[in-house]
């Protein structure tokens, strides 16, 4: 079936919205859509199922998202290659959802490209034998001419998806950062000779003010190049997760409460900026809150103000811990008085210590030692769990606020913990043995493996709810909306011209 491939000039161009905004689009329009990402670089991921086997893998966040956006189930075949930063100038190496190897950039291409790239292509001929339509998504810029006889999102899927039936290339600018049209010119210029006929328009986002304002500058992009502009989109943000590292926060980012800025109503969530933090996806449930802001903020940053501390995932736990003891955070942290909430990584750093850390760290040690708010203790070994998780929580009364529920998520670890003496578990699963250690309690403080822990309902509204009640006040969730951010993705992409794209690659939509 045809490949519609979602190229970009930059990073954070903009591709995953637009990407997402095209499944939820054509999917409602009655096409059988499915998203593609051939290789993808994140520490945000997904633990999906694995289309070529047993059990469980990781996809980046943003083919999650697109999957659910097209109403397709997500697996592995989605995002079939995926590398994850993890310190030292290595990444872990993901195939078809499964470490396989930790790799340094130029061993990856000398070593394993070749592989990759097999898996890529076999993921992508199964979508496409399955579905109407493939939404690929690019990586980076598909005009980084260094990489072009090795990039796999962007010049390698339209070439193996070519081989079986018609591909389409639409180029995504970014006009906020300037310098769009040079950028837009530079770019086609520098698509490989052999895709050039393959690119059928270009679409230029996060636009602000009037569009009209640009039509002389259009009508001249579209004369030099002869590639039409097929929509200008708004600036808007629909919401959906960030995964691209341009958009990792910030030391000092305030986001949430008004599109992120900062004032002193609401209560206030502090993450510490781990150096290798992976999943920050996490607190993106909380930021969409009202009265809600979420300061991500400097290892050495003051506690004073916050409401509540969150410590989220990390690819490197060791080397986090190491970093967080170099800030005396540990200390800044026992003193402080209000709720405490590690997620996976944090829920480790929250223990008594880390055995066998040098097969996580970059360095020699055997045993680092914890903060020490959660009697418990992690041990790393070779083996990497990722399996889609149901548990049931039963807090009575502590930092996650009153609640009773049964919660999903998924877990995304490499290391074993358990208690140390006696401790508070309001985490049990609902399949498998009771006695696991899937979570901590100890007073004001919390940990849990669960990612996706803020994305059920009933722990966030009893999360931030007490947290409104520690101050005095009471909080009212009056965000429920009828519309998803994948119908907001949709909403902004059916400004451009749709149709047009389906023509390039032959699909008719309702």
């Amino acid at each position: 079936m045809p490949t519609l491939l979602v190229a970009g000039t930059a990073s954070h161009a903009g591709k995953s919205t637009v990407a997402a905004g095209l499944c939820r689009l054509l999917a409602d329009r009655g096409v059988d859509v499915a998203p593609f990402k051939a290789q993808n670089m994140s520490t945000n991921a997904r633990a999906v199922p694995r289309a070529t086997g047993d059990g469980f893998g990781e996809v980046g966040v943003s083919q999650y998202v697109q999957a659910r956006a097209a109403r397709v189930a997500p697996t592995t075949d989605h995002n079939p290659v995926l590398l994850k930063p993890q310190g030292g100038g290595e990444s872990q190496l993901l195939l078809d959802g499964r470490a396989v190897a930790d790799v340094a950039a130029g061993r990856y291409y000398d070593d394993h490209w070749h592989r990759a790239r097999d898996v890529a292509a076999a993921a992508h001929a199964r979508l496409a034998a399955d579905h109407d339509l493939v939404v690929a998504e690019g990586a980076g810029s598909i005009a980084e001419i260094n990489l072009h006889h090795r990039d796999l999102s962007n010049v390698e899927t339209p070439r193996f998806a070519r081989e079986s039936d018609a591909v389409g290339i639409v180029i995504v600018a970014d006009i906020e950062r300037g310098g769009v049209f040079a950028a837009v010119v530079g770019t086609l210029e520098l698509v490989p000779d052999d895709l050039q006929e393959l690119v059928c328009g270009v679409v230029i986002t996060k636009f602000r003010g009037d569009p009209s304002l640009l039509d002389s500058g259009l009508d001249a992009l579209e004369s030099r190049t002869g590639v039409p502009v097929l929509g200008v989109l708004p600036y808007d943000d629909p919401g959906l997760p960030e995964e691209d590292s341009v958009s990792l926060p910030r030391s000092g980012t305030v986001r949430g409460d008004d599109d992120g800025r900062a004032d002193e109503t609401g209560v206030l969530v502090v993450v510490p900026r781990l150096p290798h933090i992976a999943n920050y996806t996490d607190l993106g449930p909380l930021e969409s809150l009202p009265g809600v802001r979420v300061a991500y903020r400097a290892l050495d940053a003051s506690l004073d103000d916050a409401d509540a501390v969150v410590i989220p995932g990390t690819k490197n736990s060791v080397d986090d811990l190491l970093a967080l003891h170099a800030h005396d955070f540990g200390g800044r942290l026992r003193d402080f008085s209000g709720p405490v909430v590690g997620l996976c990584g944090g829920y480790q750093l929250l223990g008594e210590r880390l055995t066998n850390a040098a097969l996580e760290g970059t360095g020699d040690d055997d045993v680092v030692e914890g903060l020490g708010l959660l009697p418990v203790e992690t041990r790393f070994d070779e083996e990497k769990r990722v399996v889609a998780t149901r548990l049931r929580i039963d807090a009575a009364d502590g930092p996650l606020g009153r609640v009773r529920d049964t919660v999903d998520g998924y877990e995304i670890h490499q290391g074993r913990t358990r208690a140390t003496e006696p401790v508070e578990t309001p985490f049990a699963p609902v399949d498998g043995d009771p006695t696991a250690a899937l979570g901590a309690a100890r007073g004001r403080v919390v940990g849990t493996y669960l990612h996706g822990l803020f994305e059920n309902r009933a722990v966030r509204e009893s999360f931030v709810g007490s947290l409104f009640e520690s101050n005095g006040e009471t909080w009212v969730d009056a965000s429920d909306e009828v519309e998803t951010p994948y119908d907001r993705a949709a909403a902004l992409v059916a400004r451009m011209d749709v149709d047009a794209l389906l023509d390039a690659v032959g699909v008719d939509a309702d």
